[in-house]
């Protein structure tokens, strides 16, 4: 590889999905990927998450790469400036998490939430669940027709954003909180453009942010719809395609 005073990284920050995209489908992240985010950092450039994951989930990854930077975590509905520096969180009202657990328990779904204190699953969730603050509350199902008409519903109060990071599930944050208004925050945080700004992703939940990114990247193994919105495509993320758009499309190393 070329030296460091040689080399001059074309964007500033690279905002990272994790399942699907960084991590492995055994949930690991490559050698290979691990020495471009390495060598992304020592070039100044900022390597940032934007996950559907909440802390409890990213922490492990965050301090096995050894990152001090922001983390965009929960599609956008927290916010950290580093480890343990949290800039903000959105709260999804009670009365409307009330409502989204009964559609998933009266129509037989299975769902989830994250809270700031734990992720909670419907196996373990309690009445007293329901007096924690949600920053995102997931439903999921195996019947496409199912969720399309939770979906409907969902949108049809024009106060959530809803959005997928599988096929089988639907993620709610409040209305207006993505993937990208959370890279945004993190960019006037930083003093940089979404033009300073190369995303990575796989799902629905990252359409928006690839959309606005200095340069959207699919992965190979991406929704198709995801890969027709994108300006590349990479390969898998079981073939280093992170690592291998970082070296490409950053460090324009061929």
């Amino acid at each position: 590889m070329n030296t460091v005073q040689q080399v001059r990284a074309k964007y500033k920050l690279i905002a990272l999905d994790l399942d699907g995209t960084l991590l492995t489908d055994e949930k690991h992240i490559t050698e290979e990927t691990k020495k471009w985010l390495q060598y992304a950092v020592d070039h100044g450039v900022k390597v940032i998450f934007s996950t559907g994951r909440g802390l409890q989930t990213t922490k492990g990854f965050w301090d096995e790469l050894g990152l001090d930077s922001p983390m965009v975590l929960l599609n956008g509905a927290e916010v950290w400036e580093g480890p343990g520096r949290l800039k903000k969180r959105v709260f999804l009202p009670r009365d409307t998490v009330r409502y989204m657990h009964a559609i998933a328990v009266e129509r037989g779904e299975w769902y989830w939430g994250y809270s700031v204190e734990s992720l909670t699953g419907d196996k373990d969730w309690t009445p007293e669940m329901l007096e924690r603050n949600w920053m995102k509350f997931g439903i999921g199902s195996n019947d496409q027709q199912k969720l399309a008409e939770i979906k409907e519903e969902l949108l049809s109060w024009g106060t959530l954003e809803v959005t997928r990071s599988a096929p089988i599930n639907m993620e709610i944050s409040v209305k207006g909180i993505t993937k990208e208004s959370g890279v945004r925050e993190v960019c006037q945080m930083l003093g940089l453009s979404m033009s300073d700004v190369i995303a990575m992703g796989d799902s629905d939940n990252d359409a928006k942010l690839l959309k606005a990114a200095g340069l959207g990247v699919a992965m190979a193994n991406g929704e198709e719809h995801i890969k027709s919105i994108a300006d590349v495509i990479t390969t898998t993320n079981n073939e280093d395609g992170v690592a291998q758009a970082i070296r490409k499309y950053v460090f324009q190393i061929e």
